[in-house]
């Protein structure tokens, strides 16, 4: 059941509030486990990543086709610019909404930006769609025309100075263009507060650890992104937060989406975890084994999502 609920702009920073967890791709760096990126590009780290995002995609398509609904837009855009597209789930969900438009994906990834083309091409929108590749931490950024809509999806907290990309998407937008910012609320969680049986609790620990790690490499994960860009010039024109709880029961993208994101938990949170719950996640991760994770019948998908939608004046 998704929830929605209506903000006011003025509230302070959210220690809650994240993407990341990521499932977006950091416009312009390599991966860490909150599928978001870092320096230092590895092929077989963007394709565990790109898994992440297509499954992400895949499972949560009714949440992102429902903020595209809600964006305060007058009129249909027809030339839209998504920042830190990863293999596209906002690339897609914008051009099925505005079936007039035309898009230009941007990522630092080009493993990414290839799987991205290949599914326009495989949904007949490869006409609509241009992918660049581009760090947007340069100072400089590739032309990326006079767009209508921007839309950076759990991106723009992994810039080191995400106060000079909005300056430059406020420069960038048509007057009277719409900017939307969708943050999200940490990795998403999968497992009863009472599982696994033999260590209770181990997703909440487990998290504990990655989000002291992503904070101190990640300031802006979980700001409050609305006085941020009014600073920079826009007029904030609306905020949402998107409660996330989808019953996972028989659900096998669910499962596999579990699998892969503890995957990444583990790949950043090993070394601080103590020895039994390590131990206790390795069981999960064993795909073989009895306690693995797509074995449960008890998964669910729990996040929230926010989107913070400005218009340049």
């Amino acid at each position: 059941m998704t929830h929605a609920h209506q903000h006011t702009p003025d509230h302070g920073t959210r220690p809650g509030h994240s993407h990341t967890s990521d499932h977006g791709t950091r416009p312009g760096h390599h991966h860490t486990s909150d599928h978001g990126t870092r320096p230092g590009h590895h092929q077989q780290d963007d394709a565990g990543q790109a898994e992440i995002l297509d499954l992400d995609a895949d499972v949560l398509a009714g949440h992102i086709a429902g903020i595209t609904a809600w964006l305060p837009l007058e009129t249909g855009p027809r030339r839209i610019v998504d920042l830190g597209c990863g293999t596209g789930a906002g690339t897609f969900a914008l051009l099925d909404r505005f079936p007039e438009a035309h898009m230009i994906a941007v990522d630092a990834s080009p493993e990414h930006l290839q799987r991205l083309r290949e599914k326009a091409c495989a949904r007949g929108v490869d006409d609509r769609v241009r992918t660049v590749q581009a760090d947007l931490d340069a100072a400089g950024w590739p032309d990326l025309g006079t767009p209508d809509l921007v839309w950076a999806s759990a991106s723009m907290h992994h810039l080191a100075d995400p106060g000079h990309a909005l300056r430059t998407v406020r420069d960038m937008l048509t007057p009277g263009g719409l900017f939307a910012v969708v943050e999200l609320a940490g990795l998403p969680r999968f497992l009863p507060a009472d599982a696994p049986e033999d260590r209770p609790g181990l997703e909440d620990r487990c998290h504990a650890v990655t989000d002291r790690l992503h904070a101190e490499h990640m300031p802006f994960r979980g700001a409050d992104w609305g006085p941020l860009l009014t600073a920079a010039g826009f007029a904030l024109a609306g905020e949402r937060t998107i409660t996330v709880n989808i019953d996972g029961a028989g659900s096998e993208a669910i499962g596999h989406y579990a699998l892969a994101t503890l995957r990444r938990v583990r790949g950043a949170a090993a070394e601080e975890l103590p020895a039994e719950d390590l131990a206790a996640l390795d069981r999960l991760l064993d795909t073989d084994g009895p306690h693995s994770i797509l074995r449960r019948d008890d998964l669910s998908v729990r996040t929230e999502r926010t989107v913070w939608a400005a218009r340049r004046p």
